[in-house]
């Protein structure tokens, strides 16, 4: 195709916002042709912000236009496996946030659909395209910690979410952990084959209240015979929290939080930081746009996107086994969810 990707983005959410302004101004070989939202004003403001000519509301219309190449699509979760398969019927190149559905039959239906067209599809992972997480990767990935043994991945938010989300997200396993699913396949280099979940309602009782869980810990085992751990909670006082070690059998990789300097205060009674940084958009903003250049140069270039949807597929499979071990109080083997 040619150098320059005509891509149309759909949904000017917060994420939406991000990824428009990292089509518009901070990737090359790219052009934000059309930005498109339910909320016509919403999208106006968007596209007047960053100099985008064409606006519809109408998310087909993106899809129709011959001059779109590729679409971003980050709409609600329950809007995404449509999105994905009515842009791959139109042959758009696909880039979607997580997830792609909260059930398999969608998300086989989506991923089917990008098959048949032969599109490419990218799912919205931006962790694994953080320095410090894809340092950790290339450690294990390269023998420079020798066989990996043991994976502990912690990820804890500064606050829960609005009940209203959490009434629609999917859950914690869902909405949030999923990251972390994600980033143990990808750390591990190896499918998850069991997973022992405890999980209690500790941070707020509405969350309770509205069916879901706002502090866990995952056991995961993998094929390859590697044990990992993943420890989440809604609501970490201290910041935005988000670290991983790997212990291998030549030693050690750790990941540390993201801090917003580097001071150290030292006096009589102490030694102390500032807080971590309090939210993902601000621990995470290299990696969004890391992740869409990868995407453009995936779809420019004709190679592999480095985030498939057999991995967004996986991650959820992970997901909906963790609920199950919940739920039946027991350990859930990987095939049981298909």
């Amino acid at each position: 195709m040619s150098a320059t990707l005509n891509v149309g983005l759909i949904g000017t959410g917060r994420i939406g916002k991000v990824h428009a302004e990292h089509l518009a101004h901070r990737i090359p070989r790219v052009k934000l042709s059309v930005i498109s939202d339910m909320d016509e004003a919403s999208a106006k403001t968007c596209a007047e912000k960053l100099g985008v000519h064409k606006v519809a509301k109408d998310y087909k219309q993106v899809l129709q236009d011959p001059a779109v190449n590729a679409v971003v699509i980050c709409t609600p979760t329950d809007t995404h496996a449509q999105l994905i398969e009515e842009a791959a019927v139109a042959g758009k190149h696909i880039f979607c946030e997580k997830p792609i559905a909260q059930t398999l039959p969608k998300i086989d239906r989506a991923v089917g659909a990008v098959k048949k067209a032969g599109v490419k599809l990218q799912v919205g992972f931006n962790r694994r395209f953080d320095p410090n997480f894809a340092r950790a990767k290339q450690a294990i990935a390269s023998g420079e910690i020798g066989e990996l043994h043991l994976l502990h991945i912690i990820s804890r938010d500064p606050g829960p979410p609005p009940i209203s989300y959490v009434k629609v997200s999917g859950g914690i396993f869902l909405d949030m952990t999923i990251h972390d699913f994600d980033m143990a396949r990808f750390l591990a280099g190896s499918e998850v084959t069991e997973v022992y979940t405890a999980a209690a309602v500790l941070v707020d009782p509405a969350i309770g209240e509205a069916g879901d869980l706002d502090t866990a810990m995952v056991l995961l085992t993998f094929e390859n015979g590697e044990i990992g751990c993943i420890d989440n909670s809604r609501k970490a006082v201290y910041g935005y929290d988000q670290r991983v070690e790997a212990l291998g059998s030549a030693g050690a990789v750790q990941v540390s939080n993201n801090y917003p300097n580097s001071a150290v205060i030292s006096d009589a009674a102490n030694v102390k930081r500032d807080l971590p940084l309090n939210f993902f958009m601000d621990r995470y903003t290299e990696s969004f746009m890391t992740e869409m250049n990868a995407f453009v140069s995936a779809v420019v270039e004709n190679t592999p996107v480095p985030v498939t949807g057999h991995d967004g597929r996986m991650a959820v499979v992970v997901g909906l086994a963790a609920r199950k071990s919940y739920d039946e109080h027991r350990p859930v083997k990987i095939s049981e969810i298909g």
